[in-house]
């Protein structure tokens, strides 16, 4: 407590006392009239409560000023030292009120002024029993007091004895008290400064962590709730604190009945599908420990985290590894394939042109022709995906790459009336390095298979731009948006892989050689897709040493391309 306030209190309490003697003085006079003189005394009372106003109206200084308040103290033993003369001197029954001052200032300034207030208090009870009992007492005092015989002197000197003892005894004994109060009150605020910055601490450190993280009780009800689990659900903290974790989780209800037989140190762990703002599903991994309170009552802790990058990661891992082991068998089959195909296709074209035959036989030998043809090119792609290529590094324009594809499409046989291709490029050249030629491949297969998923026509876009990262890295990010057909959720893990096709005399080589011509530039391909609405892929490209160049600043959202 503050000196100001605990100056605040003792004037309370000195107006408290002041008016009981005030009730207690008038009770005496009107029972036993004369007793002590009530003129004198009133005028105390009166004064006494004047000063408390003055005290009051000085509170504000005290903290600035201490020696405020031990004025305090020094006027409360002056008022006592005048109400005992006024009632009796040595003989009065309120010496012990002089114990009032020494305690207040031994609670409020401590030991030390308590033993300045007892040694005032000790001088001026000496002065008003020895001028009562020498021949040169005061004039007004003996005015004002009645008369009244006085205890001999030896039991004179025995009371003074004891009271003096007594106001030193108050004084050391509440001194000790009040510090050694004011030290137990310094260490449990030390203490509770410390509880409360370890509190603050771990708090900050379990917002700190990039994992979920929820505390319940046995209900599942949420007693605790980090930032990262906010950052995740989407949850505001107060909201979610009282709620039942397993439905802000959007956890299956079968994950209840595996809770309740669940006993420490044992742990669940569960894989749930929660649904995202932006109409996707992100994939959460929950562990579920058992946990025991410190008053025995049990909970659950609850960590979880946003698995989605990592399985998409897991599974980008998988499918690499798969072509990289139909890379490895495509070298080894292209030559036993396409060497005797070549042999028994120019023997066929001989023998069609030297024996004579009938129009049936001629369509035959055109079939088998036309499809040893098909075949070969099936290869040829095949080759074309698989092993490595030379490049030939150049500057190049990537905004004009996309014109050109698109001038290709708008001119070729499957484009009809209903079909439309628009093309956003930055009014500024897109510069960057890299071989045109695979440049030119990624842009017409995804563009040549937007156009092929609109069967019922629509708008086909192409888009390039630069963005840059968090670490201010520039890349190119081209994007291929259509309006077909669109791709089942359950196929996308499987679009970039080999012979994976959905159109009709495709190879379902074209999306292949994007992916692989992309990460072989530390690129990343992306794709996004609604049944029935469309589909839209992100090409990320690197940019080396800066080369990408572009007048737009913003990349578009997200690019989708048909299979």
């Amino acid at each position: 407590m503050h000196l100001r306030a605990r100056l605040s209190t003792l004037i309370a309490v000195r107006v408290v006392i002041v008016t009981v003697l005030l009730g207690s003085a008038t009770l005496v006079e009107l029972s036993r009239p004369g007793t002590f003189p009530v003129d004198p005394l009133f005028w105390l009372i009166g004064l006494t409560y004047t000063l408390s106003v003055v005290y009051l109206a000085t509170l504000r200084f005290a903290e600035r000023h201490p020696w405020l308040a031990d004025l305090q103290f020094a006027m409360d033993a002056l008022a006592v030292s005048a109400f005992i003369y006024l009632t009796g001197g040595i003989a009065s029954n309120f010496s012990s009120l002089y114990l009032l001052p020494i305690v207040s200032a031994a609670m409020i300034r401590y030991r030390r002024v308590a033993v300045q207030v007892a040694v005032l208090s000790a001088g001026l009870y000496l002065t008003i029993v020895t001028a009562q009992y020498v021949d040169y007492a005061l004039p007004l005092a003996a005015s004002l007091t009645p008369a009244r015989e006085l205890p001999t002197l030896r039991l004179a000197q025995y009371t003074v004895a004891i009271n003096l003892g007594g106001f030193f005894a108050v004084a050391l004994l509440a001194g000790s008290l009040a510090e050694s109060l004011r030290s137990a009150g310094a260490r449990l605020e030390d203490a509770s400064h410390t509880i409360r910055d370890l509190r603050a601490f771990n708090e900050h450190i379990i917002d700190s962590l990039l994992s979920g993280l929820i505390t319940t009780d046995e209900q599942c009800r949420v007693l605790t709730f980090n930032r990262a689990a906010a950052g995740i659900t989407g949850m505001e903290r107060e909201q979610a604190v009282g709620s039942d974790a397993l439905q802000v989780l959007r956890a299956p209800e079968s994950v209840r009945g595996d809770l309740a037989g669940l006993v420490a140190p044992g742990s669940l762990r569960v894989e749930i599908q929660y649904p995202g703002s932006d109409g996707g599903a992100a994939e959460i991994g929950v562990t579920i420990n058992s946990l025991t309170f410190p008053d025995g009552a049990r909970g659950f802790l609850f960590a979880f985290q946003d698995v989605t990058t990592m399985r998409r990661l897991e599974r980008e891992g998988r499918q690499r590894q798969r072509l990289a082991a139909v890379g490895e068998m495509a070298a080894g089959i292209a030559h036993e394939i396409r060497n005797p195909l070549a042999s028994m296709s120019g023997s066929i074209q001989v023998l069609r042109q030297e024996l004579p035959l009938s129009t049936d036989q001629a369509e035959l030998m055109d079939i088998v022709l036309r499809e040893s043809e098909r075949l070969n090119e099936t290869i040829r792609s095949f080759l074309a995906y698989a092993r490595p290529q030379r490049l030939s590094t150049a500057r190049l324009d990537v905004g004009k790459v996309l014109h050109e594809a698109a001038r290709l499409l708008r001119n070729g046989a499957e484009v009809r009336d209903d079909h439309a291709i628009e093309v956003d490029v930055p009014s500024e050249p897109v510069w960057w390095e890299a071989d045109e030629h695979q440049i030119r491949q990624v842009v017409w297969n995804l563009a040549s298979n937007g156009l092929r998923a609109m069967s019922g026509g629509g708008c086909l876009r192409l888009a390039v731009a630069t963005e840059a990262d968090a670490s201010g890295k520039a890349s190119i990010v081209l994007t291929v948006e259509d309006q077909g057909c669109g791709i089942p959720p359950e196929a996308l893990d499987e679009i970039f892989q080999p012979f994976r096709s959905t159109f009709e005399k495709g190879t379902g080589l074209g999306l292949a050689t994007v992916h692989r011509i992309v990460t072989d530039y530390n690129g990343s391909v992306q794709v996004s897709s609604r049944v029935g609405v469309g589909t839209l892929v992100t090409v990320r490209l690197p940019a080396a040493g800066g080369a990408a160049q572009a007048g737009a600043q913003h990349a578009p959202e997200l690019a989708r391309a048909a299979v």
